[in-house]
């Protein structure tokens, strides 16, 4: 019997830090029971993970939820489930192709025209790892889906945000843009070799910039508390959650990954119940009234990366995304109100 005793010790020890892990990694429940009856949320990326289970979440908490969505059998088939299952009938599939620009002004403008307010816009969609693909408008597709395309809905369904405040953006971010660097002299990957991963954390980084420039031109020169339009962004990594978004990684693409290190992997994640945590609290706890320009962590806020903090890099990504995506010409961009930051600087003494 003795000889058993070492390897279940090892064993149990390997699980219980595994139970340990996973717990600190989840982060629990949205401490919040705000419910938000009569307010509409827009949701990219909807039909499944993350996002199906925010437009779940929400719904249950009386929102009239969007549901922006490439696949559209897919989309509706998630907004009927969703609808069962919250007794909510003001649940909407809409097509959205976060890889076509066309695509995302047509949903954008169907927002405008047949919603009367927009409270929360919650920018979950994206793709990770995939291969060297190209949009439709000849971008990166992580860096044109994951950036680019948010980047574009958010600047268009700005107006109707204003207009509904107090309202909120969500950007989903990762962990990923600690190792991300902002390439300006080729950013879709046309001058030097692709890397996947390398693609990946530029995106990501793309998200935690633009949610701190927005966050300024929103309001005015510092991130704090919003003080001028009602509108506040902030950034969250959800967390490593287990969904559709890690297929094109190494994880499933051999006999023993697939067999060993997934499973092993699976102990560690979480559902995308848990996933949608931290989207569902900043979309609608009372703590996070007025807060702008943050980064969180599950449901901690943190301090982001320090190159997610150039604040020089993010004016000029902005301004590149603006150019390459048509809104500077069209003059429909957020731009910094100089009336709000001397109310920011004022504020601050």
């Amino acid at each position: 019997m003795s000889k058993y005793v070492l390897p279940v010790s090892v064993f149990g020890t390997v699980i219980g830090c595994a139970v340990l892990v996973k717990n600190h990694m989840t982060g629990g429940h949205c401490p919040s029971k705000a419910t938000i009856n009569g307010k509409t949320v827009v949701i990219t990326g909807a039909n499944t993970g993350i996002g199906k289970a925010t437009a779940r979440e929400l719904a249950q908490r009386g929102g009239r939820i969007i549901m922006g969505c490439r696949d559209m059998e897919k989309c509706e088939a998630a907004a009927k489930e969703i609808r069962g299952k919250t007794l909510n009938p003001h649940v909407y599939a809409r097509r959205l192709d976060l890889a076509s620009m066309k695509s995302i002004r047509e949903f954008a403008e169907g927002i405008k025209q047949e919603e009367q307010r927009v409270d929360v816009l919650v920018n979950n969609a994206g793709v990770m790892r995939c291969p060297a693909w190209k949009t439709e408008d000849g971008f990166d597709m992580q860096f044109g889906v994951n950036h680019l395309g948010h980047f574009l809905l958010t600047n268009l369904l700005l107006d109707k945000l204003k207009e509904s405040a107090p309202s909120r953006v969500i950007n989903l971010a990762s962990l990923a843009h600690l190792v991300g660097e902002i390439d300006f002299e080729d950013l879709n990957w046309e001058k030097k070799k692709f890397d996947t991963k390398r693609a990946y954390c530029q995106s990501k980084l793309a998200n935690v910039l633009f949610t701190r420039e927005l966050a300024k031109r929103l309001q005015g020169k510092s991130t704090g508390c919003c003080i001028c339009t009602g509108v506040t962004v902030n950034a969250v990594h959800p967390g490593i959650v287990a969904t559709e978004l890690g297929r094109h990684t190494g994880m499933h693409q051999s006999a023993f990954s697939s067999s060993v290190l997934s499973p092993l992997f699976s102990i560690l994640v979480k559902s995308p119940e848990l996933g949608a945590q931290p989207s569902v609290y900043l979309a609608v706890s009372e703590e996070m009234e007025g807060m702008t320009g943050r980064y969180y962590d599950v449901l901690l806020e943190k301090e982001p990366a320090p190159q997610a903090l150039d604040e020089e890099a993010a004016r000029r990504l902005w301004e590149v995304s603006s150019r390459l995506v048509g809104l500077e010409e069209e003059g429909q961009c957020a731009k910094v109100d100089p009336l709000a930051e001397g109310q920011s600087e004022a504020a601050q003494t």
